[in-house]
């Protein structure tokens, strides 16, 4: 491994290379998702998580996804303008709303998850299964390590 004067070669640089490789992949599934269903990444990742985890606040989306409020609110506004979305009364807490996808919205997760499911496994289509369990691993390491350090520091 090279080393800069400082230290530090970006390409060298773990969370600089996971963070390249995380946009080349948004990007990637990006463009097809907005030319074929007219979705940003936010508005797919709401779409995505309010599939597969049903109605949810806007704090609990940001938790998941890792995206900040105005982000999160963003998408959120888009699709309700879509009536992709709804809004309904949080009854666990006056101040916030719940967020759940319409029919329509349901009917476009049915139709964006398999086409999720068939970018991914084209784009993993060289990996065998045990280098698959092993990156699946070793990221589930690193986000924990990565939650454990953020705990230690606030």
């Amino acid at each position: 491994m090279k080393r800069a004067a400082a230290g530090l070669t970006l390409d060298d640089y773990l969370p600089y290379r996971l963070s390249v490789a995380a946009n080349a992949v948004s990007d990637l599934i990006a463009g097809a998702y907005h030319a074929r269903f007219g979705l940003s990444i936010p508005q797919w990742r709401l779409v995505a998580v309010l599939g597969e985890d049903g109605p949810s606040t806007q704090q609990a989306l940001c938790a998941r996804t890792r995206m900040d409020k105005v982000t999160v609110s963003r998408a959120a506004t888009a699709l309700g303008e879509r009536k992709l979305i709804s809004r309904s009364p949080n009854a666990a807490d006056g101040r916030s709303h719940r967020l759940g996808l319409t029919g329509e919205g349901q009917a476009l997760y049915a139709e964006v998850a398999p086409s999720a499911l068939a970018y991914e496994a084209r784009l993993l289509e060289a990996f065998s299964p045990p280098e698959l369990e092993t990156a699946h691993g070793l990221l589930r390491r690193l986000e924990l390590a990565a939650m454990a350090l953020a705990a230690k520091m606030d």
